[in-house]
């Protein structure tokens, strides 16, 4: 596997950006790895960090390099701070950076397919909301999309309040009391998506039984089966907000995805 930090200069932010991006290598031999090469344009799984992290989390936390060797995938990791994936009401247009510039880039730089059945996006807690939110806003662009223990109903504030992320709250969408009914909004984005019958992406949600945001998630499950959407939810037992879960459940997503390859058991 290729593993690089990308520097960039991004316009929709106006500042320097950076991912880390894993790509197949395919080589004489790696010990202890199956990868799988390609000869053409590869899928590509834009993997979404949390607010206390960054893009190198991923990879610092889980073995996401090793799990991803025998797909024949690209993954892609951007570094949003603590936007909430938002173009922010007081900072930059990190939703448009993600969804728009980012990949335009990568595709300039790498042999990443421009399909949307090529094309995934999966995070964890403010990822899960920022994957969500990708896939019901642009259905054309992403097949399927993943949520582990994401902020999916009213984000973060009411189940978790501290002054660190109300701050954060604030300055990603301003005024939270008009927050239900907006773009920021995943129950009204999903609502929106079947009003226009466009294609549906798939969607993955995971979550502990004693997660802080295992209610959010129940919420959303809820509204997604009552408007038909396609979701695959798991619930898992006494599992809290760490990454001991997510490094067992990003697995799990992988074996979800409607790829070619697949992990081994």
């Amino acid at each position: 596997m290729a593993l690089l930090t990308v520097n960039f200069f991004s316009e929709s932010l106006g500042l320097n950006s950076q991912a880390t991006v894993i790509l197949p290598q395919t080589t004489a031999g790696q010990i202890g790895l199956k990868v799988k090469g390609s000869d053409g344009p590869l899928p590509v799984l834009y993997l979404l960090h949390g607010l206390s992290d960054d893009h190198t989390i991923w990879l610092r936390r889980t073995a996401i390099e090793r799990y991803v060797a025998p797909l024949g995938m690209a993954v892609v990791m951007p570094n949003v701070h603590r936007s909430f994936y938002a173009d922010m009401k007081h900072g930059g247009k990190y939703f448009t950076f993600v969804t728009e510039e980012l990949p335009r880039l990568m595709r300039s730089f790498f042999p990443i397919s421009d399909r949307r059945e090529d094309t995934f996006v999966a995070g964890l807690s403010m990822g899960g909301y920022g994957a969500f939110r990708c896939a019901l806003t642009h259905p054309d662009r992403y097949a399927a999309a993943a949520s582990l223990s994401g902020a999916l109903d009213r984000t973060l504030e009411a189940d978790h309040p501290s002054p660190s992320i109300d701050a954060a709250l604030q300055l990603a969408f301003g005024d939270m009391a008009e927050f239900s009914g907006s773009p920021h909004d995943l129950m009204h984005l999903a609502s929106e998506l079947v009003g226009r019958g466009e294609d549906r992406p798939a969607l993955y949600q995971c979550c502990g039984t004693a997660d802080f945001l295992y209610e959010q998630n129940l919420a959303f499950q809820a509204h997604a089966q009552t408007l038909g959407l396609e979701l695959t939810c798991t619930w898992h037992a006494d599992e809290s907000h760490q990454w001991s879960y997510w490094d067992r459940q990003i697995q799990d997503v992988l074996r979800w995805l409607p790829l070619d390859a697949k992990p081994s058991e």
